[in-house]
């Protein structure tokens, strides 16, 4: 059976919360105590929402600025650096609660409009997951343990901009997170095995958000006497927007945020306020959704129970094509979508359409994806371009189905 509820005890919220503001203690500490008057502190951390493609995802952050009034973006006088971590980090590590703090800085009272997030070029001398020193300062590791180089386009190597206005208090602390988005970042580049990071990064705060947290299990077969659920480690959950009525498709289905399950099963997204779709999905297994709504504060617990799907999984696959691409670097974000029963607070199952897998990738590319098999509505994106939505694509078990990709000009 799966099970929906809603809590704010004690024992979960002392879990959670100590799982993702423990390590920012030490610096709220400071910064509230300080008896100045002009100024206040800020302290960013970094996190990840994951994505179950690859073993690790390496990034090197170098520098992280903040822009202070509205002043012209090219004015350096107005960029501040608040962190120099000039550390690689594996943004697979960076899930279930689990944050790096890049830095805690003193500012002066005021009002900040961005951040600018520096990506490095040099590795730093730590070892990978494969206890190998890190090949490059930015790659990831796939399924069959190969390092590939993820190559920075020329933007994020002078700064990432992130629009996300903050204050500075006198005499308070503002902890903000990157939440360094993996699945969106990571870019299939090149028939050959190349990779692009093209960053997409949301800005959190510790203040009026709310928490989901639960367990990915598996259902096990009825048995005398019965067997426990098996946890489902690796299992990717997502919380996804939902707006059927949007004018784009695209816009239709977001995935906000996602994490995995740990070898226990258990996950924990860090999510603001709204309406979600969470969508559990694990390779040979049935995807599973549950509605929940959010308010500010808080605690919830949702726990999936997936079921085994009989079939044995098929593939999509197919070229990319991006009619008068403006560079070499443009890529579709191609989401492939089915519909499923989503329960809700009162255990009422209603038929929703949610995201079970999404890729990046760049023109002139091949893609190929393996679901499990079932009926799908795939949906390809991409700037100034019409979005392609196909529907009824089937995924035939253990086989291959062909779809191209073209996205024209919008006219």
């Amino acid at each position: 059976m799966q099970l929906f509820k809603m809590k704010t005890t004690f024992l979960v919220m002392l879990s959670l919360v100590l799982g993702f503001f423990l390590t920012g203690c030490g610096g709220g500490g400071g910064g509230s105590s300080s008896s100045s008057s002009t100024s206040g502190t800020l302290q960013v951390s970094l996190t990840d929402a994951s994505t179950d493609a690859y073993q690790a995802v390496y990034v090197t952050v170098a520098l992280v600025d903040v822009h202070l009034g509205d002043g012209e973006d090219d004015d350096e006088s107005l960029w501040e650096t608040v962190a120099e971590p000039n550390t690689t980090y594996n943004l697979l590590e960076l899930v279930n609660g689990v944050r790096e703090t890049l830095g805690i800085a003193r500012l002066e009272a005021g009002h900040y409009t961005q951040m600018r997030l520096i990506i490095g070029l040099t590795a730093d001398s730590g070892l990978n997951i494969l206890s190998h020193a890190h090949p490059f300062a930015n790659y990831l590791i796939d399924e069959e343990g190969n390092e590939i180089e993820l190559r920075v386009p020329s933007g994020p190597q002078t700064g990432l901009k992130i629009v996300n206005g903050f204050n500075i208090n006198a005499a308070q602390t503002t902890e903000l997170i990157l939440d360094f988005d993996a699945m969106r970042s990571v870019v299939k580049a090149g028939n050959s095995g190349q990779y692009l990071l093209k960053p997409t990064i949301k800005v959190l705060t510790t203040v009026d958000n709310a928490i989901v947290a639960g367990t990915v299990m598996d259902v096990p077969p009825e048995t005398d006497p019965p067997t426990d659920p098996i946890p489902l480690e690796g299992a990717l959950v997502t919380a996804q927007t939902s707006d059927p009525g949007a004018p784009d498709v695209k816009d239709q289905v977001i995935i906000e945020s996602g994490t995995v399950a740990e070898a226990n099963g258990e996950y924990a997204l860090f999510l603001t306020p709204a309406d979600y779709n969470l969508v559990a999905t694990q390779s040979g297994y049935f995807p599973s959704c549950f509605a929940i709504s959010l308010l500010a504060g808080d605690t919830a617990t949702v726990d999936f129970n997936l079921e085994p799907n009989a079939l044995n999984p098929g593939i999509i696959s197919g070229a990319v094509t991006i009619d008068g691409a403006p560079t070499a670097d443009q890529y579709a974000t191609i989401d492939f979508r089915q519909e499923v029963g989503c329960i809700d607070e009162a255990a009422v199952s209603t038929p929703t359409m949610v995201t079970v897998k999404s890729i990046n990738v760049a023109a002139g590319v091949d893609y190929e994806v393996e679901l499990p098999a079932g009926v799908y509505q795939v949906v390809a994106s991409t700037n100034g371009m019409v979005t392609q939505v196909i529907d009824g694509v089937e995924v035939v078990l253990d086989a291959k189905t062909d779809q191209d990709i073209t996205l024209d000009e919008a006219l």
